[in-house]
């Protein structure tokens, strides 16, 4: 473990209230590195009422800053506009480096943009998988490729997102590091009892959208109740695509074997899952997945698609894995429930505790924060040469942004100078080496 303390900035537009795998990997990793005596504090955009400055489990510091998400969770592009808030708490914070989560991130790539014009080190984690030929993914890539040119180190959460990050940014591989993300034992526990095999019960928690497969289960569901009449489903989620399987519920009559509880709380996430005997997840895409953690720590045999880092993140005698086609997922369902008499979930659950560990998360990015700090310092110039890399065209508009993001800087330094922008008092609170900090996520519900 590193001995040296750090003082880091996480930034994403996606934090709590809302609850996602990019959530719950910035607030498990900041409640890690605060037990290590690291200093973090968290930006992010406003949600609804909660604006300004809250204080979570543990003593996590939160900047809600007063932006508002413009689509899917994300503020709406200002390049600029961040700039002097994004300066204020690096200052006020005495933050030693920046750590940004998210290629979708607005928030993220404006704050690394600004926190590399100021001099400060900056790591990046890449969460999820984009392809290469439709126009979204192209626009996205560009946009990375000029975050990641100058980016101190980055990390991925599996070695396809990394081989993925690499080829879509023009990253050296050798500054890229994979660290998984990792799930909470102490909550995600199996059920007292064993459950029996009278009744099958399928649980599907995911957002119903497109990426996440949400079509699929259109297709699926139907058949696995023809096939298999001792089977039923419970799913979990909202999102566009819920009204599609609303739809196929009616139409195949199947209102008492599908049960559709919309959207779930992270609290009752368990209590969900502990209900079922399988766990069926239908991706498209996906860098890890998170949710496969949580089924697996309770107790319950995951069905999934073979896609994107799903085949790294489980072993293969606690995963059945299929290609993203109806027919095949059918039969790995069946395949899965076949395999049930097999399966002891208190057994599994102890497995999970040995592979997946948030402090082990922790100390692995310790390791890529003190590699980050020991890059050399590098003047505007030198800086610029990396952006001109990144195409004849695009690499002259990277610089004509860095060159004003530089002017505008030194303008605030101008006008409110550093020395005059007061610098928080420091304060710890007392930590036991017993306690269970990452435990009391779903306490800070009642945070207003």
């Amino acid at each position: 473990m590193a001995d040296q303390k750090h003082r880091i900035l996480m930034v994403s537009d996606f934090f709590f209230p809302n609850f996602g795998g990019v959530e719950s990997h910035i607030y498990y990793l900041s409640q890690c590195l605060l037990k290590l005596g690291h200093k973090v504090v968290v930006m992010t955009h406003a949600y609804g009422n909660r604006s300004g400055v809250r204080y979570m489990t543990g003593g996590l510091k939160v900047y809600y800053v007063p932006w508002r998400p413009f689509l899917m969770q994300n503020t709406l592009p200002t390049v600029y506009g961040t700039l002097p808030i994004v300066r204020t708490i690096l200052v006020r914070e005495k933050i030693s480096l920046v750590h940004g989560h998210q290629a979708f991130s607005t928030l993220c790539h404006e704050a690394l943009m600004h926190a590399r014009t100021m001099g400060y080190k900056v790591v990046f984690t890449d969460h999820s998988l984009y392809g290469f030929a439709d126009i979204g993914s192209i626009h996205m890539n560009k946009v990375l490729q000029f975050t990641l040119a100058d980016v101190s180190q980055a990390i991925c959460v599996s070695h396809t997102s990394k081989e993925n990050t690499v080829l879509r940014s023009g990253l050296p591989p050798e500054k890229v590091f994979m660290i998984p993300n990792a799930v909470d034992t102490a909550m995600f526990k199996p059920a007292p009892e064993r459950l029996g095999n009278d009744e099958i019960i399928i649980v599907v928690i995911s957002r119903l959208v497109y990426r996440k497969g949400a079509d699929l289960l259109v297709e699926v569901i139907p058949e696995i109740c023809h096939l298999y009449p001792n089977v039923r489903f419970i799913v979990g989620g909202d999102g566009p695509k819920r009204v599609r399987l609303e739809e196929m519920r009616e139409k195949h009559s199947l209102q008492d074997r599908v049960e559709m509880l919309g959207s779930v709380p992270h609290a009752h996430v368990r209590s969900v899952l502990i209900s079922g005997h399988i766990f069926l997840n239908s991706s498209l895409t996906e860098a890890f997945c998170i949710a496969i953690l949580e089924a697996a720590s309770c107790g319950l045999l995951t069905v999934s698609t073979r896609v994107g880092g799903v085949p790294e993140v489980l072993p293969e005698d606690m995963i059945v894995l299929a290609e993203p086609d109806p027919s095949d997922m059918v039969r790995a369902t069946g395949k899965a429930i076949s395999l049930l008499p097999n399966i002891d979930p208190q057994q599994m659950h102890n497995r999970m505790k040995k592979l997946y560990n948030w402090h082990d998360v922790a100390k692995r990015t310790e390791i890529v924060y003190d590699r980050a700090l020991k890059c050399p310092d590098q003047n505007l110039l030198e800086r610029l040469s990396r952006y001109l890399s990144c195409g004849s065209w695009a690499g002259k508009i990277f610089c004509f942004v860095m060159i004003i993001d530089f002017l505008l800087w030194r303008l605030l330094q101008l006008w409110q100078p550093t020395e005059e922008i007061e610098e928080v008092p420091e304060f710890t609170l007392p930590h036991h080496q017993d306690e269970e900090i990452i435990s009391n996520f779903n306490k800070d519900h009642s945070l207003g």
